[in-house]
């Protein structure tokens, strides 16, 4: 699959997740394998204005590219000089945020809030394409009612603007996150489209991403919430895709995962922020593991390093024992 002039190893991408995909979290998720990872949802007004906490969602690496980054407004003068911005830095790819169905996003004219002001779209469209080199992606709803009509409207516009790539979540804003992902309307998008389309929602499976794009015929898969749960999906969707044999990682390859997001959290945020937030995180991982609610208990409280790696191993040892009197 290509973006632009961006080619990436696979048709897969990580979602841009608020408060989830911050820099730690996709180092993990790109080093299983992924074809592409965003970052958090990022305010071009914050931006604009250097809070040092926007700021902060910025931080790459290497080791991550190719990254996009996710910008969110509704002001065109401001959402193109943070897309400058962020293009200085070095991301390889900008999105601009059309789906965030957020109360407070949508009162102030950004996310999904867009779909139905096509006219201020339109601006901030050519506004950041004047602004950057690199390839520009939008990621939208169905719209407002589920006719789709409005993911139609943003799609011609978005393609008249030198858009590269488009990513739809086939929920109406009213949805949020409630009932069930319409493919079919990623079907319909992808009809009409000229630029690529990547589908998005009610993947919980490997096997639905493949069934995704086999109904819909889209050209990559985007996957948020479930990546939480299974940093693997991706990879997953990947062998699938390639028809090779599906990873399927063990204990120790599960742990190892944890204790790296441990470290990068602990480099990137610093131990006492890090450790706060993981006391949350970490639980994502163990979903479905045996003794995993007396695991979350114990990581309640956490508030150092080495405290977290040794409780971290302490249930690992539990898991492989269970594992070997099953044997």
């Amino acid at each position: 699959m290509q973006i632009g002039n961006i080619k990436l190893s696979g048709p897969t991408i990580l979602a841009p997740l608020a408060g989830v995909t911050n820099l730690p979290f996709r180092l993990i998720i790109k080093k299983i394998g992924c074809g592409l990872v965003c970052s958090e949802m990022i305010s071009s007004t914050g931006l604009a204005y250097k809070s040092l906490k926007t700021q902060m969602l910025l931080n790459s690496t290497e080791k991550e590219r190719p990254v996009s980054f996710q910008i969110f407004g509704s002001d065109p003068e401001l959402m193109a000089k943070s897309a400058e911005i962020i293009e200085s830095l070095g991301a390889d790819i900008i999105d601009i945020n059309f789906g965030c169905s957020v109360r407070k996003i949508l009162k102030s004219g950004s996310g999904a809030a867009l779909m139905k002001t096509p006219e201020i779209a339109e601006q901030i469209l050519i506004s950041v394409r004047k602004a950057i080199k690199i390839p520009l992606t939008i990621k939208i709803r169905t719209g407002w009612d589920k006719s789709g009509t409005d993911a139609l409207n943003i799609l011609k516009i978005a393609e008249n603007c030198g858009v590269d790539a488009i990513t739809m979540h086939p929920r109406t804003a009213k949805q949020g996150f409630t009932g069930t992902a319409d493919w079919s309307q990623i079907a319909v998008l992808k009809k009409a489209a000229q630029i690529p389309v990547i589908g998005n929602g009610d993947i919980t499976k490997p096997e639905d991403a493949l069934k995704m794009i086999f109904e819909t015929k889209c050209d990559g898969v985007m996957v948020g919430r479930e990546a939480m749960k299974n940093p693997w999906i991706l990879a997953q969707i990947d062998s699938l895709i390639k028809k090779n044999k599906k990873t399927e990682p063990d204990i120790n390859m599960h742990f190892d995962l944890m204790i790296d997001y441990v470290k990068e959290s602990v480099l990137y945020l610093g131990e006492k922020k890090a450790c706060f937030i993981l006391r949350s995180r970490l639980s994502w991982l163990t979903k479905g593991f045996y003794q995993s609610s007396h695991f979350r208990e114990s990581i309640k409280k956490i508030s150092s390093e080495q405290e977290t790696l040794s409780l971290i191993n302490d249930y690992k040892e539990i898991l492989i024992s269970r594992q070997a009197h099953a044997e």
